[in-house]
């Protein structure tokens, strides 16, 4: 059984994942494609850009920064 940080960054992987493969995104955007909250997609978002893996060119969007990830399945 996964523990409840596993799943969180198994979601935050895949949304950056989602982001890197469609450029800007919106916040609703990501809304619809994980059916969660957008108060819990703000939090994923927030652990992205304090790692400067998302930044957010205008309000409510959000894209990928050219830091190079080395990702795991």
């Amino acid at each position: 059984m996964q523990s409840p940080t596993d799943r969180m960054l198994i979601r935050i992987k895949d949304m950056y994942r989602y982001i890197l493969e469609n450029g800007t995104v919106t916040t609703q955007d990501l809304v619809d494609e994980f059916g969660i909250t957008p108060r819990t997609i703000q939090r994923d978002l927030n652990v992205l850009a304090f790692n400067e893996l998302v930044t957010s060119p205008a309000r409510g969007k959000w894209t990928t920064t050219k830091k190079k990830v080395k990702m795991t399945s």
